[in-house]
């Protein structure tokens, strides 16, 4: 029984990786982390303590397709060659906005959240909702910063800051993984200027039907996106990978460190020590 209570007690954290094909960097970061984790399991003791107190899933690439289509030593996104998935469609502009209305059947009747989207955003949508995520990283490229949510606003204008309700926990998540970075809370960004080396989505600029607003918005997910390099898809050759994982690593340790946040537990009857079904727990404020 107390090995069932240490599984369910277990917070689950996932990283995404390569959900625009040509964005590369995010995706080795993560066959590297596997590589990491797995050498390590059982002669490092904080690696050990992450994997014994902490499940987590690792999808290295979103978009496998778009990663075919893209080509070596191509640094920004002018040609589109393989940003978005074999339809050439973004997938981070493919999931459901808060601001936009579903799509309907040709009856009238509003269709459900996954009607017209694509299949790899209805299987990442199927999946969010289906495990109980309570922290995921976005791994993508063209920058050096970490942006959190809301990636969107209303109005989407220019310049406008997507406030969302959990704002300064979104600030200390992006903080966290920017200070332990070895370059990006040097705030340079490849050109723009990223005070700590993190932005609000919105203000920097805005994304309706993005990833990360979905995780929030509809799981107990909080994501926050990581641009890792200025450069999209670097020529191996150049030694950058082994400068990446070097940037990265302490970062992607310890950002996963961040799913033990905030409390957890069950609710049982105190004489029989049994679960109370249908219970509802209440929070006032946002501390």
């Amino acid at each position: 029984k107390e090995q069932d209570d240490d599984q369910l007690l277990k917070p689950k954290f996932k990283w995404v990786a390569n959900m625009h094909g040509d964005e590369t960097i995010g995706r080795e970061m993560m066959i590297g982390l596997i590589y990491y984790l797995l050498l390590n399991s059982q002669s490092n003791a904080r690696v050990a303590r992450l994997l014994s107190t902490t499940d987590i899933y690792i999808m290295p690439s979103m978009n496998p397709d778009g990663f075919e289509n893209s080509m070596e030593g191509v640094c920004d996104s002018r040609s589109l060659r393989g940003r978005g998935n074999i339809k050439e469609v973004d997938l981070n502009r493919d999931f459901p906005s808060q601001y936009t209305p579903l799509k309907q059947w040709q009856n009238g009747t509003t269709a459900d959240l996954f009607y017209g989207r694509q299949p790899e955003t209805i299987a990442v949508m199927k999946w969010i909702l289906k495990e109980n995520f309570v922290l995921s990283g976005n791994l993508h490229g063209g920058s050096v910063v970490a942006s959190y949510p809301y990636d969107e606003t209303a109005a989407h204008k220019p310049d406008t800051y997507g406030e969302a309700p959990d704002d300064s926990l979104f600030r200390y998540l992006a903080r966290t993984y920017s200070s332990k970075h070895l370059t990006m809370n040097k705030g340079d960004g490849c050109g723009e200027g990223f005070p700590e080396g993190i932005t609000n989505g919105a203000k920097w600029y805005d994304v309706a039907g993005g990833m990360q607003d979905f995780n929030y918005l509809h799981s107990n997910a909080f994501e926050i996106t990581m641009e890792l390099s200025c450069c999209k898809y670097p020529p191996a050759q150049d030694g950058s990978l082994k400068k990446e994982w070097d940037n990265n690593k302490e970062a992607l340790l310890a950002y996963m460190e961040m799913s033990h946040l905030g409390i957890k537990g069950f609710i049982r009857d105190a004489e029989t020590q049994t679960g109370i079904s249908g219970a509802l727990i209440q929070v006032e404020g946002i501390l």
